[in-house]
């Protein structure tokens, strides 16, 4: 789960993090109600959207008085803020922050989160803050610095001098960074964060570390012990498909292709989407049934994948252990006559009760195509929307 810059400073404050002052605007109205608040001459005017990179599409301005800050709150309300991580179609911006300036001289680049190939916690630490660290990571490698520590109640001295050794801190920026490093790592494992990034973390004129903007994403799976981290949840930034795969349980993710996927296990599913690039075309989802879904499931599973207006072609990749492949049959045909199936459809069925699988899709008098392998379904599908 992600939440807003907003929520994640609050959240950094909370914890004793140094993090400028500033407000929440959801309406126009609210600007001269809360600008007194703050106690600045520039102020920095922010739209809030669960995306990086709003700086490039506009979404970040820096501004000189109230009238101008009036007037470019205007602009930003309801715009679609296109940027490099929301694609084309941008997103909405529904709220807006607004910050007292900071005197820059300097900008770093601090992160944590879960290294789940090793099972630790790691550090990346920056030099090249405020940059994209993704472009800075493929053209200047040298300069991102990863420290991974074991999972402990607290995070030790030596630890953290590892950490911030590129910055050329001075001793009393030191001193905050310790404190910083030890408030990232207590939200991390206090409140189930898989991410948090500080880009940048500034020095500013006065030799002070600021937090100037900030990113959090939240373990789904933990989430139900973390009601406070809940209740910053904005459903208006996330995908509604993914929004109904959550009722129903279902691990689901958009993506821009033609060809929808309903598997069972989240391996079994990358493969799947692998071999579909393979041959040429490209996925319109992730979705992994689980391994013991019901019918019902499996039939709100087909539905979602055909509520995505760019599919073109269906490939079911079954292997039944727990799942049977005669459960997972059945829904996929009451779902298909319950929505007129009008794409291509291609199920591939291996493991428990898969013959029985099968026979029902064959009786079923719908245009099904059966597949022996994967190698076998991933052909039929692209040829089939071709």
């Amino acid at each position: 789960m992600n939440i807003h810059e907003y929520q994640a400073k609050k959240l950094l404050k909370d914890f004793g993090a140094p993090v400028s002052n500033g407000i929440l605007i959801l309406s126009i109205n609210e600007i001269e109600e809360k600008i007194n608040l703050l106690n600045a001459k520039e102020y920095v005017l922010k739209a809030q959207i669960h995306a990086g990179g709003r700086g490039k599409g506009g979404g970040v301005k820096l501004i000189k008085n109230i009238e101008e800050l009036k007037k470019e709150a205007k602009k930003m309300f309801g715009m679609h803020l296109v940027t490099p991580q929301t694609g084309p179609e941008g997103k909405e911006v529904k709220r807006l922050y607004i910050e007292e300036a900071s005197d820059i001289e300097k900008e770093l680049y601090l992160s944590c989160l879960v290294d789940r190939e090793s099972s630790k916690i790691a550090f990346i630490s920056s030099t090249e803050g405020g940059m994209d660290i993704e472009k800075v990571a493929s053209e200047d490698p040298q300069k991102i610095i990863t420290n991974k520590i074991d999972l402990k109640k607290e995070i030790t001295t030596f630890e953290i001098e590892k950490i911030i050794e590129p910055f050329n801190l001075t001793d009393e920026q030191k001193m905050s960074a310790t404190k910083l490093i030890k408030v990232l790592y207590r939200i991390l494992i206090e409140k189930d964060a898989t991410l948090i990034e500080i880009n940048p973390l500034i020095i500013n004129k006065n030799k002070k570390l600021v937090c100037l903007d900030a990113k959090m994403n939240f373990d789904d799976n933990a989430i139900f012990r973390q009601p406070d981290i809940l209740e910053m949840r904005d459903i208006g930034e996330e995908e509604p498909a993914e929004i109904e795969a959550s009722k129903n349980d279902l691990a689901y993710i958009k993506l821009n292709g033609s060809i929808g996927c309903m598997v069972n296990g989240a391996g079994l599913a990358m493969a799947t989407m692998d071999i579909i690039k393979l041959y040429g075309e490209e996925p319109a989802n992730f979705l992994d049934v689980g391994g013991g879904a019901s019918k019902e499931k499996v039939s709100a599973a087909f539905k979602l994948i055909l509520s995505d207006k760019n599919v073109k072609g269906i490939l079911i990749n079954i292997f039944g252990g727990i799942m049977r492949c005669d459960v997972i049959a059945q829904g996929v045909l009451d779902a298909a006559k319950e929505t007129k199936l009008y794409v291509p459809l291609v199920v591939r069925l291996a493991g428990t009760n898969s013959q029985e699988g099968k026979d029902i899709l064959d009786k079923s008098g719908l245009k099904i195509l059966s597949a022996i392998d994967l190698n076998d379904a991933a052909k039929k599908i692209v040829e089939a929307i071709k």
